[in-house]
């Protein structure tokens, strides 16, 4: 797992739409990455609404949210039009990213083990520094705990 003050590993990930995101073209803009398991399902849809509901509050301090799970670019697509979401979603397939930044665990649901995102939060900052992290995130008011950690940059 990644350390705060470790440089955030880069990277270039397509997404909802076709484009291709690149990290280190996003600064001097603080970056707030979400991690989250699966489109479309209760808590990933409420995070996704919950970031959406604050764009205009990150896009006043100059930060840049970027909502990152394994599901394809068409899965995207259709959960960001079905809820109106407007967050960039990117899809890291093969997991690569999701293993660099230490959120691609074992987990276990009913009995059984599987891999898959454990939901996690990461915020760099304008340098490309690792500024927090926030592991196994519960969704209520966690955007709003991310949006004021951006605010103390």
């Amino acid at each position: 797992m990644l350390e705060t003050g470790q440089p955030a590993p880069d990277f270039a990930l397509p997404r909802d739409g076709g484009d291709l995101v690149t990290l280190s073209d996003q600064r001097p803009a603080p970056v707030v990455l979400y991690f989250y398991p699966k489109d479309d399902t209760p808590g990933c849809t409420k995070e996704a609404i919950a970031f959406t509901g604050l764009v205009k509050e990150f896009d006043a301090v100059g930060a840049k949210i970027f909502g990152i799970s394994k599901d394809t670019v068409a899965k995207h697509d259709k959960f960001r039009d079905k809820h109106e979401l407007g967050i960039p979603l990117l899809s890291d397939a093969d997991t690569h990213v999701c293993e660099e930044y230490g959120v691609w665990k074992e987990k276990k649901m009913y009995g059984k083990t599987f891999m898959g995102i454990e939901r996690t939060t990461v915020l760099i900052d304008q340098d490309g520094m690792i500024a927090r992290i926030w592991p196994k995130v519960k969704v209520d008011g966690h955007a709003e705990e991310v949006l004021e950690a951006v605010r103390a940059l």
